[in-house]
């Protein structure tokens, strides 16, 4: 009797562990195959790529240009100067590519992009750190700094020209102009939620003042950084381009904004469109080459990409 009692306890309380213990248990497997997943093979087929990431934007660019031609063939628009068709603007490629100058065009727009942001990225990320850190710098320059940031960037070209004069330093002036503020406000807010926690754990390991900026709270702050580039990217090639289209000159040489400025003067809308397109061009492959890979590797270092 006394063994049965004791072999029926022990069952009840074998049942009440796995219930108790039934969250805990969900719990564990979903770890577990979150586990999995991040140790299994983390790269895809090619097939799996072109069928998600490469085939999608073929589509839809053959869509454009099929609905494109189709206003052109069935004459919903039969004016050439105001529409051209993708005949005439792939044309125009041919006839820059034997000239010699397309490249030309990109190289003088990138190379003046790139430089510009890197002193961009030189100015505002102090500025970014010293805003937030700071109480009295924030109160004095932080709004100035929301305020440029909502300023457009082609406001800036002509005090640019008068100050400085029709040369390489008016346009890597209004790129600066245009790009610093949404750099450091972008590291401002990705330090503002960093939690406290982290500052007084680096704090206590002895990591404050400018060894703790660069080993925790610019780490902890990375997704916010990135997004401030991402944007500063963006404004300093706007700014660029509004510099190009407004201040042209022979000895700056032809670039992607002076092109569609010629464009323009010579009423030739298949070099506009041209225009169009490399400037389109250069924006996406920045972002694919610079800041795609970016942003996987910081999602990927905090457990939030399982696959790339």
């Amino acid at each position: 009797m006394a063994s049965s009692e004791t072999k029926t306890g022990l069952t009840d309380t074998g049942a009440a562990r796995a219930a108790g213990n039934q969250p805990t248990g969900g719990l564990e497997a979903g770890l577990d195959a979150l586990e999995s997943a991040v140790a299994g093979p983390s790269r895809t087929s090619f097939r799996q790529t072109f069928a998600n990431k490469i085939l999608p934007p073929l589509v839809a660019t053959v869509v454009v240009l099929a609905g494109w031609q189709a206003l052109i063939t069935f004459k919903i628009v039969d004016d050439p100067t105001k529409l051209p068709s993708p005949a005439d603007v792939a044309g125009e490629f041919r006839n820059s590519w034997l000239e010699g100058t397309l490249f030309d065009y990109i190289w003088t727009s990138v190379s003046r992009g790139l430089l510009g942001f890197l002193f961009a990225l030189a100015i505002g990320t102090p500025l970014g750190l010293l805003v937030a850190r700071v109480k009295f710098v924030r109160a004095a320059i932080g709004p100035v700094l929301s305020g440029l940031q909502s300023l457009p960037s082609v406001a800036w070209v002509p005090p640019a020209v008068i100050w400085l004069g029709l040369n390489n330093s008016m346009m890597y002036a209004v790129i600066l102009l245009g790009a610093v503020p949404s750099i450091a406000n972008g590291l401002v807010s990705g330090i503002d939620q960093v939690p406290p926690l982290f500052l007084r754990a680096g704090r206590t390991m002895g990591a404050s003042g400018l060894k703790g900026a660069w080993h925790i709270v610019l780490p902890a702050a990375l997704p916010g950084y990135l997004a401030g580039l991402k944007q500063g990217w963006a404004f300093s090639w706007r700014s660029l381009m509004a510099a190009e289209i407004i201040a042209s000159s022979p000895d700056l040489g032809v670039g992607l904004g002076a092109l569609l400025e010629n464009g323009r003067n010579a009423s030739s809308m298949s070099m506009v469109f041209e225009a169009i397109f490399l400037i389109l061009f250069v924006g996406i492959a920045i972002d694919l080459l610079i800041f795609s890979p970016l942003e996987r590797w910081v999602l990927r270092s905090r457990g939030l990409l399982v696959k790339s």
